[in-house]
Formats: structure tokens, C-alpha cells, sequence
């Protein structure tokens, strides 16, 4: 145990930016594989798209960035997401459930409902890569549930946001706002009449990169900042890898690894490492992902009306990501 601070302020800023450079540099080298890269015949018409553009080719001609191909239209409730979720975030809108076991705490149950859904795209169908521009919607609740205390509410956080997010080839850009509280449980305030009640809550703007280096490995990096916040301070970044299947499984499903860094100004850049892996299954009709598995966690609460308490935990879970 490292107490008060821990050691992820030594490492995790520099490590959050090789990672971001290694997948900048790594990005035209994996692209020009993906000219050669066509959709199967087996696939639905309505999915058909045509060959990944090559990027190099694009800057050399003089072209933008930003111009559509043939194949892409609008299209209301999107039934995918451009830029998904990252499987070891934290505080990511999906549903899920986990217990877990807080050392020199006891048993909590933590239950997360939420969803992240698109509302409208102009880019193409592609289920694997989709190419375009998309805004979502996205919600949660975070609860905490003390199991050795007759499962009194402890505390629970909220986040809502809306992501505006592009794609290209194997890279994903994000820009998002979301508003993210936190709140003390009425049981937890009535066994505890003593403890003080923090107005944690920030609204923030988000910008994330993330990169496909093969089809089922993913590397990413996101810089936050707050345009208001109370308790917590303006600056916060998040780094991490996930390894997980994107094309559909069956019912057989496929194992899947997750790690995440996030790191926080109002803990004088500290945080939390979160590490999970498991078994996963992905849908085919609209590529939401089920996973059970194993999750430890190491840094600053992640429930944030404690958010300056280490916790060093470990926990089984269900989650199910959109």
C-alpha cells in the first residue's frame, strides 16, 4: 500500500504520452494494409463498402482529411459507435455489476446502469471500422453498495455527456462534454453523521485519439479539462490498451484484456490503475459487447465523494459495453 499518494504520478504522465506518440507514428505505417482490405461476400448488401482509403495517398494529392467517400449517407439512430467506450474506464456509461473485495474495507456491491447510443451519423455501415462523423448520447449511474452494512448506498456518481466523434481508416478522434457528480447515500449519512458532505461535480471537455494496431487490439489516449468544477481541479487524463474481439463471436466468445490509467490534477496527478480480463461475446447485429471477468483496481476512489481515499481492490464482474 502506498497511503496517501500513490506511485502513478511518477509514471503514468509520461507513459500516457509514448503511448500517444507510439500510435500517432504507427498509424500511416498500419494504414496502407488497409487499402487492400475488402468486406466479405457473405456480408448483408445494405453492409457492403468499399476499400479503406489510403491516407498517404490522400495528403500527397493535396486532399483533406475530411472528404466523404461515395458510400456515405446519413443516418438516424446509428445502430454502432464510431469511437467506443474503453473497456477498463471507469467511470464509462455501460451496464454492469461487480463485487468487490476493498482491503482493509470489506465486501461492496457496485452496479453501473447506463448506455451510450448514437444518434446520427454521416459516414458509411462499416461494422467493423465505421468511417464518419457521429454524435451520441450517453449516461450512467455509479453505485456503491455497502454488502457488510445491511447494503446501505454509500455514495453514487452521475455522468451525463454528448460525444461528437469522427472516423478514418483504423483511427477514431472524440470530442466530448459531459457533466459528471457525486453523492453521498441517505444510509451512509445517517450511520455517519459526522462525515462531511463534498459538492463534488465537474463539467468538462474531452478530446480522445484512439488507434486500432491490428483488428482486435486498441491503444488510446484522452485529455480532459473542466470548464467549471467544484472540490476536484480542471486538468485529468486517460491513457490505456484494450485487446477484445470486434467481429462477432457466437455463442463460443472470445477472451479480452483491458487496462486503464487515469490520471487527476486534484490528487496532484495520482490516480488509479485499473486492470481486467476475462471471456467476452460480441453481438452480431449491432456489435455490443458482454464481458465476465476479473478486475483489480489500484489508486484513488473511484466513487468520488471519496476521492482523495486509496483503495486497493479486486472484483468479479459482469459489464455489458455499446
Amino acid at each position: 500500500m502506498v497511503g496517501d499518494r500513490t506511485i502513478l504520478a511518477r509514471w503514468l504522465m509520461p507513459a500516457a504520452w509514448v503511448l500517444l506518440l507510439a500510435a500517432v507514428a504507427t498509424a500511416q505505417e498500419a494504414a496502407a494494409p488497409d487499402a487492400d482490405r475488402t468486406v466479405s461476400d457473405a456480408r448483408p448488401p445494405a453492409l457492403v463498402t468499399q476499400p479503406y482509403f489510403d491516407l498517404d495517398a490522400y495528403l500527397d494529392e493535396g486532399d483533406v482529411l475530411f472528404v466523404p467517400s461515395s458510400t456515405w449517407e446519413w443516418q438516424l439512430l446509428p445502430g454502432s459507435l464510431i469511437y467506443k467506450s474503453y473497456l477498463a474506464g471507469i467511470k464509462e456509461p455501460r451496464a454492469g455489476t461487480t463485487i468487490t473485495y476493498l482491503r482493509e474495507d470489506g465486501r461492496l456491491w457496485e452496479g453501473i446502469l447506463g448506455a451510450r447510443l448514437g444518434m446520427l451519423r454521416f459516414g458509411d455501415r462499416d461494422p467493423l471500422f465505421p468511417q464518419g462523423f457521429q454524435l451520441d448520447v450517453e449516461g450512467a449511474a455509479f453505485a456503491r453498495l455497502d454488502v457488510d452494512t445491511e447494503v446501505d448506498v454509500r455514495a453514487t456518481d452521475y455522468r451525463v455527456g454528448v460525444p461528437f466523434t469522427y472516423g478514418w481508416g483504423r483511427q477514431q478522434l472524440k470530442f466530448a462534454y459531459y457533466h459528471l457528480s457525486s453523492h453521498l447515500g441517505d444510509e451512509f449519512v445517517l450511520k455517519n453523521p459526522g462525515y462531511p458532505r463534498l459538492n463534488w461535480s465537474r463539467d468538462a471537455l474531452v478530446l480522445g485519439y484512439s488507434y486500432f494496431m491490428t483488428e482486435t487490439l486498441r491503444l488510446y489516449a484522452e485529455a480532459g479539462w473542466a470548464m467549471h468544477s467544484e472540490i476536484n481541479e480542471p486538468w485529468e487524463f486517460q491513457f490505456g490498451v484494450d485487446w477484445a474481439p470486434t467481429s462477432p463471436t457466437g455463442f463460443r466468445g472470445a477472451p479480452f484484456l483491458a487496462v486503464n490509467g487515469h490520471i487527476r490534477q486534484e490528487v496532484d496527478f495520482g490516480g488509479n490503475l485499473t486492470a481486467m480480463t476475462g471471456w467476452s461475446w460480441l453481438s452480431e447485429e449491432d456489435r455490443h459487447l458482454l464481458r465476465l471477468g476479473v478486475q483489480y483496481y489500484n489508486g484513488k476512489s473511484s466513487q468520488y465523494s471519496f476521492y482523495n481515499r486509496f483503495e486497493d481492490a479486486i472484483a468479479l464482474g459482469l459489464w455489458y459495453d455499446f
